[in-house]
């Protein structure tokens, strides 16, 4: 989603909404325009419609690329922070929501510049109901070593039972997405979590 910056409709729009002091110099100052989002509703709702469409177009278009590959991958991962609240959920086959206590993901933020936690963490869905709306839930509360050890395990229960879908998406198989069989229950690898 950071390249979106780049493009130049995204760029005009918000130097038009915010003034050039977000964009000096002609690249977007990302932390600058997230100050000026996360300080109302309106201006948030401003920049999800302004990124949201796009990221959704990238994201169908990548997707169609990659499953016409010969052999098409077996499994295509895509990583979305706000995967539910955008309503791009229903693009995917299956989704997998990485969950951690509150104090990881504070600390986490704050490791990674992020500014307005608090307003950024106000307008995400709680960890509960990413977890109850995902098909499957991976525990990110201890090493990166862990969560990849628990992703990988997700990822080779997808590729090794792959879904029936009831419509597909798009015309022709699906090989390179992942998807859901219609027997798993949405929390069945918890036992996998930390």
């Amino acid at each position: 989603m950071h390249e979106l910056y780049a493009d130049p409709e995204v760029r005009a729009a918000v130097v038009a909404r915010w003034g050039h002091e977000v964009a000096p110099a002609g690249t977007v100052d990302r932390p600058a325009v997230a100050r000026r989002a996360f300080a109302s509703d309106g201006e948030r709702a401003f920049l999800e419609g302004l990124l949201w469409p796009r990221v959704a177009a990238r994201m169908a278009h990548w997707r169609e690329q990659e499953s016409a590959r010969e052999p098409a991958p077996r499994a295509l991962v895509v990583e979305v922070p706000l995967l539910f609240e955008s309503g791009l959920d229903h693009g995917f086959d299956a989704t997998i929501a990485v969950v951690a206590d509150e104090a990881a993901r504070r600390e986490r933020a704050a490791a990674r510049g992020h500014h307005a936690v608090d307003e950024r963490t106000a307008r995400q869905l709680p960890q509960e109901e990413k977890a109850r709306r995902a098909t499957h839930v991976v525990a990110n509360s201890g090493t990166l070593e862990e969560l990849e050890a628990h992703l990988s395990a997700v990822l080779a229960k997808l590729c090794l039972n792959p879904p029936i879908l009831a419509a597909p998406r798009h015309r022709g198989p699906s090989p390179g997405s992942i998807g859901r069989d219609p027997g798993d229950s949405p929390h069945d690898d918890a036992a996998n979590r930390p």
